[in-house]
């Protein structure tokens, strides 16, 4: 069986031709170590400055002689190296492994700039094992098309230029060249699903099919093809079924799909918005709890890093909302001084005001002071002079509120009387010293409260000389 070839090596990274540094993720385990070594090989050839840098977790007694280690391996051949630390702590239920190895990337992204890339040495047997630990969670073609050889990570690009070679090969070019790697005590726990599928499973299905790890890299680059269409027509469909709020789809387009092509068409929907893709169970929620609930429910499926709710004929994307302001909570507001702003709590941005100057009023008298508050119950206002008194849920009705954002609108009193609910409506008032102008709510967050308030509303105040 041939060697590794390093001039292969400098061809695939030449299909990178602006690429400014080229990054490699590296260990100390002998994979890297290969990698890193043969990318020194034939780094003149290579589109950009070779670099590497390697990620402490600080999980091992052992991991500072490991960084120790690294610097040595690249000092040796003068490459420079950045030595991350950092802290990884699971949450209860979280897998070490897992967050780990989120934390990691979390630094690759950080580290790399326009037009870099990062290497890993992921190799063909890797490849075998990511499909397989794929089937045993039963995934579709996306999850089955394992790792790809190419992905964007951060503002620059991350490569696997070993995917398509053998753990053999690897094994026998850092024979031959006498390399020094790290053994980490961890990849031999079989405790771990990937190492047992590594050292327990893959051994016998090689003993009776020796091309296996091949063999399964191939059905995996047959899935990622088949993943690729299917991905390919949702984004053609989700123009068609995209909704008029901002990060919605129309549900009365979208239960006109099929089943297969909804569940496609909302994966590229959360793609277009950068949220995490859902699970199959999140996804089949999606279609079983929302899509079909009354246009005045409120359901609700959400995982790490996102929600997914319902408002009138829209289907609604957003990162999950905070706790809103307590009932009880009760800001007190002095509009006297310029600027008239007032920080409200959380991630609710602020409130001003900015009296009306070419009204006659404002120059002489000063309003009264204001009060917020929030999802106070049983509330009426009269939006209009000559119109009806209505319980402020019609207000938030008419003003397409969903009544699960209603509880971060600030209600501005003039002791105990409503005088506005910023981003929604002004409460029409008799006040003989009546101070006109404008209400602004800004910088509001997340982005379901821009979506759904307005920025402005004209309010009139009580004033006093």
């Amino acid at each position: 069986m041939p060697g590794l070839d390093t001039t292969e090596l400098a061809r695939q990274l030449g299909a990178y031709p602006g690429a400014a540094r080229i990054w490699v993720a590296f260990s100390g385990g002998m994979d890297s170590s290969v990698l890193l070594a043969a990318l020194h090989d034939v780094k003149d050839a290579l589109p950009g400055v070779l670099r590497a840098v390697h990620v402490d977790h600080g999980l091992h007694p052992e991991s500072r002689r490991w960084a120790e280690h690294c610097a040595a391996f690249c000092d040796a051949r003068s490459i420079p190296l950045t030595v991350e630390r950092i802290r990884v702590v699971p949450a209860a239920g979280d897998s070490l492994e897992a967050v780990a190895r989120e934390a990691r990337y979390g630094v690759f992204k950080g580290l790399l700039g326009r037009r870099e890339l990062l290497l890993t040495a992921h190799h063909q047997d890797d490849q075998a094992e990511t499909l397989l630990l794929a089937l045993l969670r039963g995934s579709g073609v996306r999850g089955l098309a394992a790792m790809p050889v190419s992905a964007p990570l951060g503002r620059g690009r991350l490569v696997r230029p070993l995917l398509g070679r053998p753990r053999t090969e690897i094994a026998r070019f850092a024979a031959e060249r006498g390399l020094a790697w790290i053994e980490d005590p961890s990849n031999a726990q079989t405790d771990l699903d990937r190492n047992f599928l590594r050292h327990r499973v893959l051994p016998m299905l090689q003993d009776r099919w020796p091309a296996v790890s091949a063999t399964l890299s191939r059905s995996a680059r047959h899935c990622a093809e088949a993943a690729g269409l299917v991905a390919g027509l949702a984004h053609d469909v989700l123009p068609q079924v995209l909704g008029e709020c901002k990060a919605s789809l129309s549900i009365g387009m979208l239960i006109q799909l099929d089943r297969p092509l909804q569940k496609a068409v909302l994966r590229a929907w959360l793609e277009l918005y950068g949220f995490p893709l859902p699970d199959a169970r999140h996804l089949e929620r999606i279609l079983a709890e929302v899509l079909p609930a009354r246009p005045d429910a409120s359901p609700l499926v959400a995982w790490k890093g996102c929600q997914i709710r319902r408002y009138r004929d829209h289907l609604l994307c957003m990162v999950p909302l905070p706790e809103p302001p307590a009932e009880r909570l009760r800001i007190p507001w002095s509009i006297a001084a310029t600027p008239a702003i007032l920080e409200l709590p959380g991630q609710l941005g602020s409130l001003e005001w900015r009296p009306d100057h070419s009204h006659p009023a404002t120059a002489r008298r000063q309003p009264e002071a204001l009060e917020v508050r929030f999802a106070q119950p049983g509330q009426r206002c009269r939006a209009r002079p000559e119109g009806h008194t209505r319980a402020l849920k019609d207000h938030f009705q008419a003003a397409g509120v969903p009544n699960w954002l209603r509880p971060y609108a600030p209600m501005v009193f003039c002791g105990d009387r409503l005088v506005a609910v910023a981003g929604v409506c002004a409460c029409a008032t008799e006040w003989v010293d009546a101070l006109p102008g404008t209400l602004l709510w800004q910088g509001r967050a997340p982005e379901p409260l821009d979506g759904f308030f307005q920025r402005e509303i004209r309010v009139s105040l009580p004033g006093s000389r």
